[in-house]
């Protein structure tokens, strides 16, 4: 049975046996951390953080989290619009005359925000290094052409989401999504998170495994939903740099993968940190509120009530995502949380998400990347972390 570290307090021993079960028949290596109230109930990791060495999962391993890293982009954005350093509804022309080309002038800040800008591909080549030196994305979507009427629909920005926002927020403020987040959020309230992993932090980092292969009614399953030529899988892609997320030494597990700044997907973090990034959002953490509670209830309303998911075939429903400012709210992706938490999952599993009803902040890093046929392992853990909650 897979030894389980760290600290749980009374009362919470589900959530550690969720997370040994885990380990046992889905994981790799991982952490997971809950506060209530700023509190750290539970704290645990186990597993390992590198397959082909056999290198265990330590305290301060990290890993790289995907998605989740909109949620620490979302909420730099929003304590801009606190500031008042930038305005959600005037166009994002006004911060950046170039993006106004091609119809896309009146897009205002906030659609980017909630994917409804009709930018979740980009039909110019990039190469992996053109998406690391970033300026070349901009450009493309400078140039590219929305693909339904802006506002009237929304569709995952898996990639594009982070360049778009991020470099509002380098226009609007001065500096770039990673340095910000590394000055004004990670360095005040002491975490391991990075938008762009400073070089000796690379010991630390957990390797990436490839997702298994699908069984084969899945992988057809998967092919009309994410395949190569769907709106999912260019999005993923971003114009072929990423034909795989994960390879044994490239995508996600390259060095210089982790030290560019892709404000959509690759902030390198531990449980530890996402959790408490998540309650400094809901309550002060150590003398530090990330955002007030009018700026927060602005931030996590559900903004596509009205919105079709483009692209989403007949039986997948289910799968639809329901955006907030940036954040994602209630549906299948937090089932059984309380209405009002927000937060992230990203593409390997890792998680992060709060809800100011109960105080609860968690956070969720992986190595394994997930499976197609669902995620157990989140739904394993959220039902312990709700059973203890009561």
């Amino acid at each position: 049975m897979p030894e389980v570290l760290g600290h749980v307090d009374d009362g919470w021993g589900k959530v550690a046996d969720a997370f040994r079960s885990n380990l046992e028949d889905h994981d790799l290596g991982a952490a997971f951390c809950a506060e209530v109230g700023g509190r750290r109930v539970v704290d645990v990791w186990g597993g390992v953080a590198d397959a082909r060495t056999g290198r265990p999962w330590q305290e301060d391993t990290i890993a790289v989290v995907f998605s989740v890293t909109k949620g620490a982009v979302a909420i730099c954005a929003n304590r801009l619009v606190e500031r008042g350093e930038l305005d959600l509804d005037e166009p994002v022309a006004t911060y950046w005359p170039e993006f106004a080309a091609h119809g896309k002038g009146a897009i205002p800040v906030r659609w980017l925000l909630t994917h409804q800008a009709g930018l979740p591909v980009v039909d110019v080549p990039l190469t992996v290094q053109d998406v690391c030196a970033w300026y070349p994305v901009i450009r493309a979507l400078e140039a590219q052409r929305p693909l339904w009427e802006p506002g009237s629909r929304h569709a995952y920005h898996a990639h594009t989401f982070g360049f778009l926002v991020g470099e509002v927020v380098r226009r609007a403020h001065g500096r770039t999504v990673g340095a910000m987040f590394a000055g004004d959020v990670a360095r005040p309230l002491g975490l391991s998170a990075w938008i762009g992993l400073p070089e000796g932090e690379e010991d630390r980092v957990a390797h990436l495994r490839a997702a298994p292969p699908a069984p084969p009614e899945m992988a057809a399953m998967v092919e009309q939903f994410a395949g190569p030529d769907t709106i999912l899988g260019r999005a993923l892609s971003l114009g072929g740099a990423f034909p795989e997320l994960v390879t044994e030494t490239g995508g996600f597990n390259a060095r210089m993968v982790r030290a560019a700044e892709m404000p959509g997907a690759n902030m390198v973090s531990d449980a530890r940190s996402l959790a408490r990034l998540y309650s400094a959002t809901i309550a002060e953490v150590d003398g530090a509120r990330l955002l007030e509670p009018a700026t927060l209830a602005a931030a996590t309303a559900q903004q596509t009530t009205d919105s079709d998911m483009l692209g989403m075939p007949a039986g997948f429903e289910a799968l639809a995502m329901r955006f907030a400012t940036g954040f994602m709210v209630p549906g299948p992706m937090f089932a059984g949380f309380g209405p009002r938490t927000f937060g992230h999952p990203g593409a390997s599993g890792s998680t992060a998400l709060a809800d100011p009803d109960t105080g609860l902040a968690v956070g969720y890093v992986v190595n394994q990347m997930g499976g197609t046929g669902g995620d157990p392992r989140t739904g394993n853990l959220f039902s312990a972390v709700e059973a203890c909650m009561g």
